[in-house]
């Protein structure tokens, strides 16, 4: 089950999030989720699909470690653009989302 979109754009979702202590940008500090990757998970996914055209989404992700309580946020536009290892983990977080709230 996905997370609608609550908020009306991503700059909401994203002030949202930090409210709640989401504050570490993990587009710039990916190389935290790289190093522990099993003990971080998405707590929130907002998607976002352009009113014109779907391939204008983006999805805004709250992400959480389980064992030392970092937060932060990831934001991606359109995931087949994103590369490698980096979208490898994304999906496999997203995946561990969905299974955990079915």
């Amino acid at each position: 089950m996905e997370t609608k979109h609550d908020y009306e754009t991503t700059d909401v979702a994203l002030a949202k999030l930090k409210e709640m202590g989401y504050t570490i940008d993990f587009n710039v500090e990916f190389d935290e989720i790289l190093a522990d990757a099993d003990n971080y998970q998405i707590d929130h996914l907002y998607r976002y699909e352009g009113a014109s055209n779907p391939d204008d989404e983006s999805t805004v992700y709250g992400i959480s470690n389980s064992n030392n309580g970092k937060k932060g946020v990831f934001v991606a536009g359109n995931l087949s653009l994103i590369e490698g290892k980096k979208r490898d983990i994304i999906l496999a977080l997203e995946i561990k989302y969905k299974t955990g709230h079915d």
